[in-house]
């Protein structure tokens, strides 16, 4: 049987209850058949790049499976272009900050996690440990499937856009950070797992 491991990797402050993570989580699950394994992955990250990394390489690398796919949404996008770089696999980066370490620069010190308000700090050395993580040039767009929304409050959907040239990109008119109509572009990134 054909195994297929896909990863989701949440946003900073956010965690694996998040709407997209539970939505993807469920819909990939329920493709396993007769013939095809799915195992899901979705980790609650560390305040520490290097340390959610070596955490998920860790998963990655013990794992047995035929084909990789990474997802990640914000900040996980951003470690979805470092692992799909590394493992050469397909990865699906939904608005992702594609310059992790300029955009969170301004975050340094104390915050709070979204759906629990546990307070971690998000120290100065990190800024750094993303600043290690940055891929330059992604080098197999057909690997690479990219939704941005031009509506973003937080990141220029431009940026990530010319981030990923030649790859598959879903550009949505409108829209948020979070992509509150994920629901309707869940198919599309299905489709991309799956093909």
């Amino acid at each position: 049987m054909a195994v297929t491991l896909v990863v989701y990797l949440h946003g900073f402050r956010s965690s694996p209850n998040s709407t997209k993570a539970v939505m993807t989580g469920e819909v990939v699950r329920a493709l396993t058949s007769a013939d095809h394994s799915y195992e899901w992955y979705c980790p609650q990250l560390l305040a520490s790049p290097k340390a959610s990394l070596e955490m998920v390489v860790k998963h990655i690398d013990q794992s047995k499976f035929d084909s990789l796919v990474i997802i990640g949404s914000s900040l996980g996008g951003f470690y979805t272009n470092y692992l799909a770089e590394k493992y050469q696999c397909k990865g699906i980066a939904l608005n992702p900050a594609v310059y992790a370490a300029r955009e969170l620069e301004p975050h340094v010190g104390m915050m709070t996690a979204y759906d629990s308000e546990e307070p971690f700090d998000f120290k100065a050395k990190y800024i750094d440990e993303l600043r290690a993580l940055q891929v330059g040039l992604i080098t197999d767009p057909e690997r690479y499937f990219l939704i941005a929304a031009k509506g973003d409050e937080l990141l220029d959907w431009r940026e990530m856009a010319a981030f990923y040239p030649g790859a598959k990109q879903l550009i949505l008119e409108g829209g948020d950070h979070g992509i509150s109509d994920y629901a309707n572009h869940l198919p599309a990134v299905i489709d991309f797992i799956e093909h």
